[in-house]
């Protein structure tokens, strides 16, 4: 992934560099070493001459539980940004999440051909703007909205306000076109912040949840969970799921990696409610963990992005495959079989309580 990452780094640093090469060090060396303090605890002599790495998602069949996370804007890292996403996740069997702020409309990604998509929903003050939105989304053959719930503003992203982004001309965020939204006006800082400011709504709470569902049968998954208590109402105002995250350790900076707080959440969601991690994937290892510590399935951004704007379709599809192979070899070095048989007893963590060993007494 790193060799995605540093392709056409000249090219890639320019024009996409809002998106993911920019997040802080301290953001980015938490999540990397809340991944570092699990070790595994593989099981021997266990026959894994066959690995089923198929699960449900929302009573969708796909076959490894490796998704695609929303990421805005992708043909700043390609040509044809989403399009190519849309149809690798579709040939690897698995979930592509559009973003609400993608540079291709939930219809054009529809066209791609099957699959099964969701649709991350960012909350605008015009109302009449989201239930359009998400009413397209049905239309399109989206199976689900990801609300994202931790951006009522925009986190401080210097390298934006540094830089001044704003959308390249000759790109809009399609979804919105039409609408005069689609467009952001150059600012003295960031142009996204100032999109932002002025298109979403601050005033969103929980009882937004409630009216979503009163505006569309699709299941809603609740996006930028970290604590037990806000999962607890999640489920109360009827998620039909929880995604771990910390939008890309963009948002708020000190928050906990998601890996570290994964566990906590599904404590507190006590099965009721499936529950994702998003973020600080890089290895089928780590997928791996995030399933022994209670995930349902893993959603990864960056990889995608990168291996995008390195190798357009080909290159998201080698990622996915890149992460699959490693997560079947780690569940069969595991002993683990099928993903019903990874545990939380296949891993110890930093955080847990030291496992008491026997007491050895010598002989005298």
């Amino acid at each position: 992934m790193r060799q995605l990452q540093s392709r056409n780094c000249q090219r890639w640093c320019l024009i996409t560099m809002h998106l993911v090469q920019k997040t802080s060090g301290l953001s980015k060396k938490t999540e990397m070493h809340f991944q570092e303090s699990c070790r595994f605890r593989p099981r021997i002599l266990i026959d894994v001459s066959k690995i089923d790495m198929s699960t449900t998602v929302l009573g969708f069949k796909i076959s490894m539980p490796i998704m695609i996370a929303p990421t805005a804007m992708q043909k700043m890292a390609h040509p044809e940004g989403e399009y190519a996403t849309a149809r690798a996740a579709s040939a690897a069997g698995t979930i592509m999440t559009l973003s609400s702020w993608a540079t291709s409309s939930v219809e054009e990604v529809a066209s791609t051909g099957p699959g099964i998509r969701f649709f991350q929903l960012y909350v605008y003050k015009d109302r009449n703007v989201v239930a359009q939105l998400v009413r397209r989304a049905e239309r399109a053959g989206f199976k689900a909205i990801a609300l994202t719930v931790d951006t009522p503003r925009l986190g401080r992203r210097e390298a934006d306000i540094k830089n001044r982004f704003t959308l390249p001309p000759f790109l809009t965020l399609k979804n919105f076109e039409g609408l005069d939204l689609g467009k952001m006006d150059k600012a003295d800082d960031s142009g996204l912040a100032s999109y932002v400011a002025g298109q979403i709504d601050r005033t969103l709470s929980w009882k937004d949840v409630k009216w979503l569902q009163t505006i569309t049968k699709l299941p809603i998954l609740v996006k930028g969970v970290l604590t037990a208590e806000d999962t607890r109402i999640a489920v109360q105002s009827g998620a039909a799921g929880i995604i771990v995250s910390n939008h890309g350790a963009r948002q708020l900076d000190y928050v906990p990696a998601t890996i570290s707080a994964l566990e906590e959440v599904v404590k507190a969601a006590q099965g009721r409610v499936p529950v994702f991690l998003d973020g600080g994937v890089r290895r089928g290892t780590d997928v791996f963990k995030a399933l022994a510590l209670g995930a349902s399935g893993i959603f990864i951004g960056r990889p995608v992005v990168f291996s995008l704007a390195a190798e357009g379709e080909a290159g998201v599809r080698k990622v996915l495959q890149m992460l699959r192979d490693e997560f079947e070899l780690t569940m069969a070095l595991s002993g683990c079989r099928s993903l019903k048989e990874i545990s939380r007893d296949h891993i110890v963590a930093d955080w847990d309580t030291p496992r008491t060993q026997p007491r050895y007494t010598p002989r005298l």
